[in-house]
């Protein structure tokens, strides 16, 4: 697995993370505060999160396919991006458990 596969993932996952945590707040200023302007700000922030949820499906999905997660973990992570800040948490352990799998394989310099 590359280094790059496990990069991708995490700039999505903070991206959708960022941006349900902007559409949960303005879902509330819409529906519960009435706030003018709310709804076309939510209307945006809703389509941006759709399309870039299912850009980090792809990219979540091909890093467990490549670390050869089990399919609980799979979608455990997949879902991350479904419940506001989740996805901070998830990035964060699985990044974590993915770079020392990664310092393990990477090659050792020869030693002059």
């Amino acid at each position: 697995m590359k280094k790059s596969v496990l990069t991708r993932y995490r700039v999505l996952a903070y991206v959708t993370g960022v941006l349900l945590v902007l559409l949960t707040f303005s879902m509330i200023a819409k529906y519960v505060l009435d706030i003018s302007g709310a709804a076309d700000f939510t209307r945006v922030v809703s389509i941006a999160h759709g399309w870039l949820y299912i850009v980090y499906l792809v990219f979540a999905f091909d890093l467990g396919a490549k670390a050869k997660w089990p399919v609980r973990k799979q979608l455990w992570v997949l879902l991350a991006g479904t419940v506001p800040t989740a996805a901070f948490f998830v990035e964060r352990k699985v990044s974590r458990e993915l770079a020392a799998q990664l310092a393990e394989q990477a090659p050792v310099a020869a030693k002059a």
